[in-house]
Order: C-alpha cells, then structure tokens, then sequence
C-alpha cells in the first residue's frame, strides 16, 4: 500500500502580483493572487480610459493624464499589492551579455555591469536602470555543484 500525503498546505503562497498595461487607449490594472497549485486568480482590475494622442506609437506624450489614469485605477482597485509585474517594449530595453567572474559580491557585479554598460551606452541621465539576469548565474551554479 502507497501513501500519498499532499503537505502544500506548509508551503508558502507566491504573494499576490500588480501588474499594468499603457496603450494607446487606456491604463489596464490587475491583480493576480496564487489559486493553489500555481494557478493565479484575477482578484482585481481596473481599466481606465485614456484621453485621445496621450499616448502615440507606443510613446507617453501626456504624463499627466497617464499619471492621472493610473491613480484613479489603482484606488479604484483598492489594492495593498507591493509586488510589480512590468513589461516593456523590445524596443525600449537594450540587452548585452557580458562575461563577469564568479564569486562577485552584489556590489562588485553592479559595478562590473554599470562599467560594461557604460562602454556601450552613454546615458546623460540617472534615471536609466540596470536589472541583472541572476536565474542564469543560479542555474549555472546548481549545474556546477551537482557534478
């Protein structure tokens, strides 16, 4: 005789995500919760229109009324969601891969990456962002140590 004994109940919940479209059209807010098993659940959203040329070819050229629709989406949600799902155009994000050593701390590699970077994109403003790709640095590590 087979037991099977099903523990999910002790493991921890993925916390619920806000995620966010900007179209031509409108600002799409919505939250989605963990339903169990890995299947999320629409818990919130909020769809709000944009005024016409708020947005053009992709492009925000009226921040305010972005701004504007955003706030009035998110309090109408009513949402207390901390985590962030964005996603941009290819034609917004520049992607390089680079060859770092392993064993850098975090502020070494963010150091090697700003430097890297700063090679191949002159940027004038502190607003720009450097993400990290650490799933492929991990996964390479797990491979390594289970040889």
């Amino acid at each position: 005789m087979q037991l099977n004994l099903n523990f999910d109940i002790f493991k921890p919940k993925a916390p619920p995500l806000f995620g966010m479209d900007i179209s031509s059209s409108s600002v799409k807010l919505v939250e989605l919760a963990d339903a169990g098993r890995g299947n999320p659940r629409v818990e919130r959203y909020a769809i709000e229109a944009l005024p016409k040329d708020a947005v053009l070819d992709g492009n925000i050229t009226n921040l305010d009324a972005v701004v504007d629709a955003v706030q009035r989406g998110w309090k109408r949600m009513a949402t207390r969601t901390k985590n962030v799902a964005l996603a941009l155009p290819t034609a917004a994000v520049i992607t390089k891969k680079i060859i770092v050593p392993a064993g850098l701390r975090d502020e070494e590699l963010e150091v090697q990456v700003e430097t890297e970077a700063n090679q191949y994109i002159h940027l004038r403003s502190r607003r720009s962002t450097w993400t990290f790709r650490w799933w492929d640095l991990l996964r390479r590590d797990r491979k390594r140590s289970k040889c």
